[in-house]
């Protein structure tokens, strides 16, 4: 699934506006510029291959309630914080919607396992070497 492709219901979302840090000058200190966006995950109806990824990806964005908390103080202006933050949302939905590949075990070869075994017998003997000498 593409970010383009991901849907945001509105009453999913909610977002509060508070002071940024960082670049702006003055405007820092007088506009709330920075945006909180909250995500009811349970709301956007996720499949549960996708919930699960998400709650990986999160990881301390995701609160016990089951929001999705991100922050956006990038930009000076509340607007393109806001659009970060939404385009920062669709693009975790989006990754969580891709599915791993399958793992396989496998097993090392016959050759392989010689070859291990080969090499830690030299390294042995290497370290045998190191020894005190002896007068004789």
């Amino acid at each position: 699934m593409r970010p383009e492709d991901v849907v945001l219901p509105e009453e999913a979302l909610s977002e509060s506006f508070l002071a940024s840090t960082g670049p702006g000058g003055q405007n820092v200190n007088k506009v709330a510029t920075a945006c909180q966006l909250r995500c009811d995950v349970f709301a956007l109806g996720l499949p549960l291959h996708a919930y699960e990824k998400l709650k990986v990806l999160a990881g301390s964005k995701l609160t016990q309630a089951g929001e999705l908390v991100i922050t956006a103080r990038t930009h000076r202006s509340q607007e393109a914080n806001r659009e970060e933050a939404r385009r920062r949302l669709r693009d975790l939905i989006a990754e969580a919607h891709q599915r791993d590949a399958r793992r396989r075990p496998t097993k090392p070869s016959r050759a392989a396992k010689a070859k291990r075994v080969d090499a830690k017998k030299g390294r042995g003997a290497v370290k045998a070497m190191r020894g005190r000498v002896s007068l004789d």
